[in-house]
């Protein structure tokens, strides 16, 4: 009667949360595809009890499973595209896209570095079908650019990188929970140089 009982499946407690690794594989979706539904919002995740890395908790895996038309909907919320096929979905040149983008018209959600080390930036399909179905941006679409957008492209001025950086501290402030996580997320979007000069 006596002795260590040993658990069975029917009476071990379930884990509060997972790790994003297995969160990721739960929702059917890919490592890229699971960071950037993060980031966006779509799957949010909570603070790890040691101070490790992001978990997500069971109840938020079964709410996104419960949105409507999953999965495919929560890919295509998270589907990222490149310049070519971008201009494919707004039914426009790669030259006018580049430009626009240039611009910061269009906001990247990631990049990466190819072969050749030039930075290729991603937007989210979803975000270029509604700027390409609003009324209001028809102009820009068929259009001459406005003077003061052709002057600031001639002048060699690319918004992108700092578009994303601003993207991208909205997302690392969005989970700081005390004034020095703060700190960190904004500091880590300088450099390092800039860094020492600011902190004593």
């Amino acid at each position: 009667m006596g002795g260590n009982t040993i658990a069975t499946p029917a009476t071990r407690v379930p884990a509060a949360s997972l790790a994003q690794s297995r969160a990721a594989r739960e929702l059917g979706l890919k490592r890229g595809e699971f960071e950037l539904a993060v980031r966006l919002g779509r799957v949010r995740t909570v603070p790890a009890h040691d101070g490790g890395r992001r978990r997500v908790a069971r109840e938020e895996i079964e709410r996104v499973r419960d949105t409507a038309g999953f999965p495919d909907s929560l890919r295509e919320h998270v589907r990222a595209v490149g310049t070519t096929e971008g201009a494919g979905l707004m039914d426009i040149t790669t030259a006018r896209f580049t430009r626009l983008a240039r611009a910061g018209m269009l906001t990247p959600v990631r990049f990466y570095l190819n072969r050749y080390r030039a930075v290729v930036w991603l937007y989210l399909a979803e975000e270029l079908r509604e700027f390409a179905a609003a009324e209001v941006n028809t102009p820009l679409m068929t259009g001459r650019a406005p003077d003061r957008m052709r002057a600031r492209l001639d002048a060699g001025i690319d918004l992108r990188p700092q578009n994303w950086r601003s993207r991208h501290a909205g997302h690392l402030l969005g989970q700081s929970t005390d004034a020095w996580e703060r700190t960190a997320a904004v500091a880590s979007l300088l450099d390092p140089v800039t860094v020492l000069e600011l902190v004593k």
